[in-house]
């Protein structure tokens, strides 16, 4: 697993993750985007898409649990293993690359003070694969990764 030590960084996603769980516990999220760009020429070489599907009518503390933490984590844990395994068919990226962290929100939510609005950075010529999903008695999450065609590059 790799750490990082930066300070600003850690900052960040703290920040953004803090406010992800918020803006997921009542259900404001339908998308989660992951971007990574070449630092050189700003060029989108994937993107990762996690789509997510909210039961509005449950909440975290409903009664009615349908699934066992245990086998929310073992679907978890194996789309894990899937984006990990994508290293045997996404091309190298060789040059230095820097992320952008999308959420797509619904329109009415008040964006905060130091977030900007971006487009959807979708890649020109790109590959798609769908990656497995996995549900909680309240959420679906659906996921693929969009990448840069070898020969375009």
């Amino acid at each position: 697993m790799l750490v990082t030590t930066d300070l600003v960084l850690n900052n960040y996603l703290k920040n953004v993750v803090g406010q992800l769980k918020d803006w997921l516990c009542n259900h404001f999220v339908q998308r989660l985007v992951v971007v990574v760009n070449s630092i050189e020429t700003n060029e989108v070489l994937e993107r990762w898409q996690f789509d997510i599907e909210c039961d509005k009518t449950m909440t975290e503390n409903s009664e009615a649990r349908e699934k066992s933490e245990k086998a929310i984590q073992d679907e978890i844990r194996s789309v894990i293993r899937q984006i990990t395994a994508t290293v045997t068919f996404l091309p190298l990226l060789d040059a230095a690359c820097s992320f952008d962290l999308l959420i797509y929100t619904d329109k009415d939510l008040e964006v905060p003070e130091m977030w900007e609005e971006s487009g959807p950075q979708f890649i020109n010529n790109s590959e798609e694969v769908r990656l497995r999903s996995f549900t909680t008695t309240i959420h679906k999450v659906n996921s693929l990764v969009a990448y840069k065609k070898i020969d375009s590059y």
